[in-house]
């Protein structure tokens, strides 16, 4: 069992759960989850009350958006605190919530809070992958997210899969959100998600990539708050279901023909973002699923999978079930599920922040 120096609190908070770690000095671990959260004053008092006077001596948060810069993570002062206030725009179903938990936690402990930021892993993406067909005095482009846990694959995989990791993978991390990332050398050279993390495949909510001409008649119909509004929370699966339902776990207990459609069309858009990146770079070598969709649909996974033998890749139903870490067939290429952990990557963020 690893010893850190110091303990570390870990926040993490998604469009639709918190996530948190405490990783004490003598390297136990206790995991605090609340999933399906609709008011994230109370999860975060919640997770105050769960922590019973445990005091940690860093606290680092997840932020889905770091804006422009490059760095991973970043110690919270005044300066930092506002410049995080002025990207709250670019994730609206997130930073609101990061805000909220990062201004509770300062108020809670008295210890450094450091912000950790899913978008630095994708630093590495070349030009070709970072700019958007626009033009480029907008100062806007392809920022990609996901990336603490992205970070978290990376540090894994040669573990797993020896030389192999270092060749060409895509990781799908799946879930309330969900992208795509191409890896080489264990650094992103690509990614699905765009600008904002509104892009890329369908979502829980969110559309994923659209015609812009569609935004553009969605303009004429709607005024900003409420065009924002239908962007982040009435698109994806729950406008392909009809309005039935924007969790996958539930459409895929539902027996209707709209959450059928909306599962097959979500499992088609992952298929075609794999053969994407194939088509990028000459194929890939190993297939990677994670995030609450990835790592727990075994029915989601053999539907991505099933057409892609072309790409070399075919599921062993039996472990796909079992959900065992290795999923792919015996003599094809490999197919892992990999949970995700974005507590580590911060933990040691948190600890490079302040040794």
């Amino acid at each position: 069992m690893a010893v850190l120096k110091r303990t570390v609190l870990t926040i993490n908070s998604g469009s639709s759960s918190i996530k948190a770690s405490l990783f004490s000095a003598d390297g136990a671990r206790c995991n605090f989850r609340y999933e399906r959260v609709r008011d994230q004053r109370e999860a975060f008092d919640q997770l105050l009350h769960d922590l019973a006077g445990d005091m940690p001596e860093l606290v680092g948060h997840r932020f889905v958006h770091g804006g422009d810069i490059v760095d991973p993570a970043r110690r919270v002062d005044a300066a930092e605190r506002s410049r995080l206030e002025g990207l709250a725009y670019l994730a609206p179903l997130h930073l609101p919530g990061n805000l909220m938990g990062l201004d509770l936690c300062l108020q809670r402990f008295n210890a450094p809070q450091i912000v950790c930021f899913d978008t630095a892993f994708h630093a590495t993406m070349p030009d070709l992958s970072k700019r958007l067909p626009i033009p480029n005095e907008l100062g806007l482009c392809r920022f990609g997210f996901h990336g603490l846990n992205y970070a978290y694959i990376a540090k894994v995989l040669p573990d797993m899969l020896g030389e192999v990791a270092y060749k060409k993978i895509v990781v799908a991390h799946l879930g309330s959100g969900a992208s795509l990332c191409l890896m080489e050398n264990l650094k992103s050279v690509d990614t699905t998600m765009g600008y904002t993390p509104a892009g890329g495949i369908p979502m829980g909510t969110r559309s994923g990539d659209l015609d812009p001409g569609v935004m553009l008649e969605l303009a004429k119909r709607y005024n900003p708050e409420q065009l924002s509004d239908m962007v982040f929370h009435k698109m994806g699966l729950m406008a392909l279901s009809a309005g039935e339902n924007s969790e996958m776990n539930d459409l895929l207990s539902s027996h209707s023909d709209n959450a059928k459609f909306a599962i097959d069309y979500f499992c088609r858009q992952v298929r075609a973002a794999i053969g994407g990146f194939a088509a990028k770079v000459g194929g890939i070598d190993a297939l990677v699923f994670s995030g609450g969709i990835g790592e727990h649909s075994a029915e989601v996974r053999e539907k991505i999978c099933a057409p892609l033998a072309f790409l070399g890749f075919a599921l062993d139903l039996a472990a796909n079930n079992s959900g065992t870490d290795e999923i792919g067939l015996a003599g094809c290429r490999p197919v892992l599920i990999v949970p995700a952990d974005e507590e580590v990557m911060i933990r040691d963020l948190c600890l490079s922040a302040c040794p």
